[in-house]
């Protein structure tokens, strides 16, 4: 089977074709001005970002892994301490932990939703490291939320902080509430191939907390309160100029390419409802899923991918590896409970192409092919 690849072009570069323009004049303004560094683009955007998720403060860093870590930093977390993350996650969620000095503690996911399970967290509390950790770390995985109001339990009886991770999540509500609104602070990254997606790299942090946010400001420029005297210890994390103009760009849009994302979803959803060897994606019901990624489950998911890469078909593995099949990050497993549906999980993942500016006969012909496979190798 020929697959025309005008089809999947790749989503940043497609993204960039269609606003062009408009980029093109915002770089070229932020270009003559000559303020290059957290100007009058950067605080525009914080402005529009922090009214986008329902929150009064959001901080522009350079990308979504210093996001994490400022956020900790913000809270006084480090060395000697814990936090709680999912072992299934883009690795930069474990990375950000350690650069604070923080051990993370793996927690297990639910196999329908792939996010953390609240009954994991009560288990890590009883395990090794559980009088060590102060805070949560709540990956909503490929852009479904977690269960909050389960975890949000665990956390108010134990003192331990809820955070966010809405580095895919863009978008997404739970219970009519966006994601980033939620926990005592949020991380985005804005990656290239994000809902909301710079052009390079990009990140933020959102809080309804103005003393955490001030913090966090200090942080990123070297623990600055004026100019050139580091009052704290701080780092150099800047969101810039150009960036910040292309995000405003993007996100003047982005609650249509969030629902034009949520309709190819249904697209497949309907297209493969009834297969047996393919599982969709689960939506909770008080939740909307942004569908940075969607990922189907596959018993056979080798022989599918093959079959689907051999017929020009741009499938993924979104991750082919949890964090503590890692060997960066393996020594970490002796403070975790079991992690048994995240081993199982990532021997069946598969992603699927999606972004907003696939047409329907793309998914429809990924469709077609899932169905002419007879499920051998």
């Amino acid at each position: 089977m020929e697959v025309n690849a005008s089809l999947f072009t790749p989503y940043p570069l497609e993204d960039y074709c269609r606003r062009e323009s408009e980029i093109g004049v915002a770089v070229s303004g932020v270009l003559q001005r000559g303020h290059y560094i957290l100007g009058g683009e950067v605080e525009a955007f914080e402005k529009e970002w922090a009214a986008w998720c329902g929150v009064e403060q959001a901080i522009g860093v350079a990308n979504g892994t210093d996001a994490i870590e400022l956020l900790l930093l913000g809270l006084g977390i480090g060395p000697g301490d814990a936090v709680a993350v999912p072992s299934h996650t883009a690795v930069a969620s474990v990375s950000a932990i350690r650069r604070t000095g923080a051990d993370p503690v793996y927690l297990d996911l639910d196999p329908a939703t792939f996010t953390i399970r609240p009954d994991s967290l009560e288990e890590a509390l009883r395990g090794p490291a559980g009088g060590r950790l102060k805070a949560v770390l709540a990956v909503h995985i490929y852009g479904h939320p977690v269960d909050w109001t389960g975890l949000s339990a665990v956390c108010e009886n134990h003192g331990l902080i809820l955070l966010e991770d809405g580095a895919q999540s863009h978008g997404a509500t739970w219970q009519g509430q966006r994601v980033g609104s939620l926990g005592r602070g949020a991380a985005f990254s804005f990656y290239p191939t994000k809902n909301l997606g710079a052009i390079g790299d990009a990140g933020a942090i959102t809080t309804n907390d103005p003393a955490l946010a001030a913090r966090i400001r200090e942080i990123r420029q070297y623990g600055w309160r004026e100019r050139y005297i580091s009052a704290v210890e701080g780092v150099n994390s800047r969101l810039d100029e150009l960036q910040a103009a292309i995000l405003r760009i993007k996100l003047a849009s982005l609650a249509e390419s969030v629902a034009r994302r949520q309709a190819l979803a249904a697209r497949y959803r309907e297209g493969l409802a009834g297969h047996p060897l393919v599982h969709l994606p689960i939506v909770r019901e008080d939740r909307t899923h942004a569908f940075h990624l969607h990922v189907i489950r596959c018993p056979q998911r080798d022989a599918l991918m093959a079959f689907l890469l051999g017929r020009g078909i741009p499938v993924a593995l979104h991750y082919p590896a949890a964090v503590h099949q890692q060997p960066g990050y393996a020594r970490f497993l002796s403070h975790s409970p079991g992690l048994e549906e995240t081993e199982k999980a990532v021997r069946g993942i598969l992603t699927l192409p999606l972004h907003p500016w696939l047409s329907d006969a793309a998914v429809d012909l990924v469709i077609e092919t899932i169905a002419a496979w007879s499920g051998e190798a």
